[in-house]
């Protein structure tokens, strides 16, 4: 497994070169440059948080879930009443991952679902101040599910596995498809994408982007399935689904929330890709998803 491991990340560099080598001498594109630019540190990032063992796992994934809601909270509105309730929020972080680290799912599965709903109402009645109080119930706790809950699922899914090499291929395995997923519904869209799915939320995307998005990652799934994971051949197929279909939902529920808000992306700590929660979008949907369905059949 060990050997799969690192055959499988020696790929993953190599496509990026292969990028690069076609980028440089048959592209001009700036833009381009950038978005490639920034995925070999978003490569080196992920391939780091994949290789790395014990804690060191939730100390990254702390720090990517800590930069994701900063980015969120400076979306949305909020009351100066809310402070109280935004810093524990903040402290939040540091205590799912402690549950990461630690192993303990009991915890690690109720703290931001029940725990964080109790005490937010509490911290933000505090200020006295009711007039946009349910907004602001609902807008941090969301925020925690999506954000901190969410993608925790991806360091705990790590360490789900006795062999950590295990454990380290299907994060691979979840991270890599992910991504694939968004790739090659834009591919399929931009190629022959003719009827919309919801033009007022995303205008690009379109049927033909969607379907074409899960048939190829669900494909690759099953391709990958026997080498990076325990699952079995039809297991792999419903996998693909999940993290096809999962992951549309995922970039579809941030680009409502942009909508909303009036921009267009996130932010812009990616150059060529926006904010933080513009390249986490789909894995926020598709991390919970994928690890319960793992370990429901294998843990």
């Amino acid at each position: 497994m060990q050997t799969t491991l690192y055959i499988a990340s020696g790929m993953i560099v190599s496509l990026l070169i292969i990028a690069e080598i076609i980028i440089r001498f048959f592209f001009k594109s700036v833009e381009l440059r950038q978005r490639l630019h920034t995925w070999w540190g978003l490569a080196a990032v992920l391939l780091s948080a994949i290789l790395l063992q014990g804690q060191w796992v939730a100390i990254l994934w702390g720090a990517i879930s800590f930069l994701a809601f900063r980015e969120y909270v400076s979306l949305i509105p909020l009351r100066q009443a809310d402070r109280p309730a935004l810093w524990a929020c903040f402290l939040s972080i540091p205590l799912q991952y402690y549950w990461v680290a630690t192993h303990w799912y009991g915890m690690f599965i109720i703290f931001i679902p029940v725990y964080m709903l109790l005490i937010l109402p509490l911290l933000l009645m505090s200020g006295g101040q009711t007039q946009g109080f349910l907004h602001a119930a609902g807008r941090l706790h969301w925020g925690l599910m999506i954000t901190i809950f969410s993608v925790s699922h991806a360091a705990f899914l790590q360490g789900l596995p006795a062999d950590p090499n295990m454990g380290a291929a299907l994060l691979l395995c979840l991270l890599f498809l992910t991504a694939f997923n968004d790739i090659a519904q834009y591919i399929w869209g931009k190629s022959f994408g003719r009827h919309k799915i919801t033009p007022s939320i995303s205008p690009n995307k379109t049927w033909e982007g969607f379907l074409g998005g899960v048939f190829s990652t669900t494909a690759l799934m099953m391709l990958f399935a026997p080498y990076l994971t325990p699952l079995t051949h039809i297991e792999a197929f419903a996998a693909g689904l999940i993290i096809s279909v999962g992951g549309f939902f995922g970039d579809l529920s941030i680009s409502a929330i942009k909508r909303d808000v009036g921009i267009k992306d996130s932010g812009n700590a990616l150059p060529g890709h926006g904010g933080i929660l513009d390249r986490l979008d789909s894995l926020m949907f598709t991390a919970p998803l994928f690890f319960h369905f793992v370990r429901y059949f294998h843990f």
